[in-house]
């Protein structure tokens, strides 16, 4: 290409490296379209040897950016139009490699300790490059045996793409420990308690017959607006209503509190047993205290949870049970479920883009991004209903029986759901 435009401009002295980068800029930049591209280098070809140097340019002008970005390190995907839309993709094998090398990374990492994934820009980079990658992953998603390979498979494929473009992502990964910090919305309750208390502090003091001038300034304040005068006669039982009613105020905050504290306790004691369970028993252990009383008799402990594991389990099933296996007797079994593509597609469809409900952190945009899922995942879930998932993901999908009125026997019926995964953690 050096060599082309030195003959073409022999006054202009210009480096190959700054060459490359100006090629390289008017293809990112899309200034000319496809067909103002291909006028361009018919034109840049000398007329005595047209065909030979036609040849031999347009695959020079179209390499020769492709050797600079493998040098940089950066793949390139830049769209032209050329009688219709269509994607020019530079350095597919970079990406390639890329993509496996991002997979690979993902399947040995677990869940926790995954990069978390930004919400990239919607440009048309950015899609043409999903676009891009998105016949590269049949091979994978094809080979695939559970979902939990295929979730691996899409979260290496979403890496990749975010490298790739160069979006910034976080190494930090996911911690599943509790967090130190404090919401502010619990920060701003207490402060309230506090505030609460220090005038239900001043109200008990005004009422006990302290009239300094502070303590009445805080009185007049805590009645402004209700027309409350300090020198009506029962001025007293209004402080004792507003008393009251700080104080009911402050018991509703703190159980607000408290039952934040006690929903987060619960919840990291569950992601701690999926996690370490050694941690979370240790966590559990009360501080040991030297007793004075005596020793426990070994034969006594041993009788005693002896007696507790040989009895026999006796579960208490109520008669209702037998009543609903008789009218369910003479139902017809509903028909197999098929999952189709068209029904993950749909399902897919009306996902938010930035949602990410799972513990791997992909969100709902990558899962629309990456068409080829929708075939894989169908088959998966209708060839193996009962597979089992690994990383503490439990699913549930197949039939539901639902007794829909129990005072008409004839309208008890079967509800089945196409599709239908709980993921739990």
């Amino acid at each position: 290409m050096h060599r082309l435009f030195t003959e073409l401009e022999p006054s202009i002295t210009v480096t190959e490296q700054n060459l490359a980068d100006r090629v390289r800029y008017i293809l990112r930049s899309n200034k000319f379209d496809g067909a103002e591209l291909e006028r361009l280098r018919r034109e840049a070809a000398p007329s005595s040897n047209e065909n030979a140097t036609t040849e031999g340019a347009v695959p020079q002008v179209a390499e020769q950016p492709a050797h600079v970005d493998a040098a940089e390190n950066t793949p390139v995907v830049a769209d032209s139009n050329d009688d219709g839309t269509f994607t020019q993709e530079l350095e597919i094998e970079q990406m390639r490699s890329t993509l496996e090398e991002a997979i690979m990374e993902t399947r040995s990492t677990p869940l926790e300790n995954r990069p978390r994934l930004p919400r990239i820009a919607l440009s048309k980079r950015n899609r043409a490059v999903v676009r891009a990658l998105n016949p590269m992953l049949v091979t994978y998603l094809e080979a695939s045996r559970d979902l939990c390979e295929t979730d691996s498979i899409l979260f290496g494929a979403a890496l990749a793409v975010c490298r790739i473009i160069g979006a910034k992502l976080s190494t930090a990964g996911r911690t599943t420990g509790q967090s130190s910090a404090i919401p502010a919305w619990r920060t701003r309750i207490e402060e309230r308690i506090a505030k609460a208390r220090a005038l239900i502090g001043r109200l008990i003091c005004f009422r006990s017959g302290n009239t300094r001038p502070r303590i009445v300034r805080t009185v007049r304040m805590a009645f402004a607006g209700t027309n409350v005068s300090l020198s009506q006669p029962d001025i007293m039982q209004k402080l004792t209503e507003r008393i009251d009613d700080l104080k009911q105020r402050i018991a509703a905050w703190g159980k607000r509190i408290r039952r934040y504290t006690e929903r987060s306790t619960r919840f990291n004691q569950n992601r701690l047993f999926q996690s370490d369970q050694k941690r979370l028993y240790k966590s559990l252990e009360r501080p040991m205290v030297s007793g004075t009383g005596p020793v426990p008799n070994q034969a006594d402990t041993v009788a005693f949870w002896r007696s507790l594991w040989s009895e026999p389990v006796n579960h208490n099933e109520g008669p209702w049970t037998e009543v609903v296996a008789s009218q369910c007797a003479g139902i017809t079994p509903m028909d197999p479920v098929t999952i189709t593509p068209d029904d993950v597609a749909e399902a897919v469809r009306r996902a938010p883009n930035w949602k990410s409900p799972g513990l791997d952190g992909l969100h709902h945009y990558w899962l629309k991004g990456f068409v080829h899922l929708f075939e894989t995942s169908s088959v998966i879930l209708f060839e193996q209903p009962n597979f089992r998932l690994n990383n503490k993901i439990m699913s549930r999908i197949g039939i539901s029986p639902v007794i829909l009125d129990q005072k008409n026997n004839s309208k008890a019926a079967y509800i089945s759901t196409k599709l239908k995964i709980t993921t739990t953690f």
